[in-house]
């Protein structure tokens, strides 16, 4: 029988965030209300800790979160990240904030009697060399992609954690692996976007300016799957009803795609006509990224809904939206 959400107490770490709102949306949508911070502890409603008043790397900070929330569930979202050059440029951060907000929120969580740990984990953990479509069962057979290796194995220290807390404690976490992640309220700015929204951004920028062409990263080669935040966050949330094992599962849409695919593809929906040039002198990063989704749709019968198309007409629209606040926190 799977989690009734509706008795719980939820938190959501990184809630406020780009997945975490999704998830704050699909949480409403079965029937859970916002919790007030001054009335903690409610079940049926779902919590949002802020950065600004935890720090998720300090053990005090997580034992004051645990202390006032008192959840039953928490989703953890809160990760540091971003695309290529975040990754290069953050790699020992990386590593450090992921694994140490993933140990102390479980080890706090066990030693609490906490109900269920859902963690949101990368395809980025995945060995760079892995046959595509990515298995579960491939995980362990290398290393992963080099230039974001630090942040996709601090992320896999969950899994091992969530199997290690399971078979000594009987502790209830599990930890999905999610494909690169777009959709509408994404990050665009330009030292820490991922490959569709700075695609999307400078697609847009260069039509508004008239400009000839655009100037992306890599040679294009490379293949990726993207999964619409929504459909992201409808996977985490039936895997928080209804996947209860410490087997990592793929969420993903099954759709893989090229770089320079996709760059055309967005160009076309956002009116650019101009040129785009291959800077190959930048890292490609992976040779190719696909998931099989098999497992998410036959344990909790998860299927991903948005095609990529509908996706990136969704995020266009919401960029347009908020596009003046963008370039005026982080110009062109």
């Amino acid at each position: 029988m799977g989690l009734d959400l509706l008795q719980q107490v939820v938190a959501i770490t990184g809630g406020a965030g780009f997945l975490g709102q999704a998830v704050a949306r699909q949480l409403q949508a079965h029937g859970l209300q916002p919790g007030n911070a001054n009335n903690p502890g409610r079940s049926g409603c779902y919590y949002i800790p802020r950065s600004r008043e935890f720090d998720l790397r300090n053990d005090t900070d997580v034992q004051r979160f645990y202390d006032i929330y008192q959840p039953h569930l928490v989703i953890h979202l809160a990760a540091s990240g971003g695309g290529i050059g975040a990754n290069q440029a953050n790699p020992g951060k990386f590593f450090y904030d992921n694994a140490m907000m993933g140990l102390l929120l479980m080890e706090h969580g066990r030693q609490r009697g906490l109900k269920k740990f859902v963690a949101s984990g990368t395809v980025c953990s995945y060995p760079k060399f892995a046959p595509v479509p990515f298995r579960e069962s491939q995980l362990w057979d290398g290393y992963p992609e080099e230039t974001n290796a630090p942040y996709g194995l601090a992320k896999k220290m969950l899994i091992v954690q969530s199997a290690a807390y399971r078979q000594q404690y009987g502790f209830n976490a599990v930890v999905l692996l999610l494909a690169n992640l777009y959709g509408p309220g994404d990050d665009f700015r330009r030292s820490s976007s991922h490959a569709q929204a700075a695609i999307l951004r400078k697609c847009v920028e260069a039509s508004f300016a008239n400009q000839p062409s655009i100037t992306l990263w890599g040679d294009g080669s490379a293949t990726r799957e993207f999964l619409y935040v929504d459909d992201a966050a409808d996977g985490l949330v039936r895997a928080a009803q209804d996947y209860d094992s410490s087997e990592p599962v793929n969420l993903g849409n099954g759709q893989e795609i090229s770089i320079r695919e996709l760059a055309e593809k967005i160009a076309r929906h956002c009116g650019f006509s101009g040129k785009i040039i291959w800077d190959i002198s930048k890292p490609n990063g992976q040779p190719r990224r696909g998931l099989d989704t098999t497992q998410a749709r036959e344990q909790f019968g998860f299927t991903a809904q948005t095609s990529l198309d509908d996706g990136i007409l969704q995020t266009l629209k919401w960029y347009l939206q908020h596009r003046d606040e963008i370039n005026l926190h982080d110009p062109v």
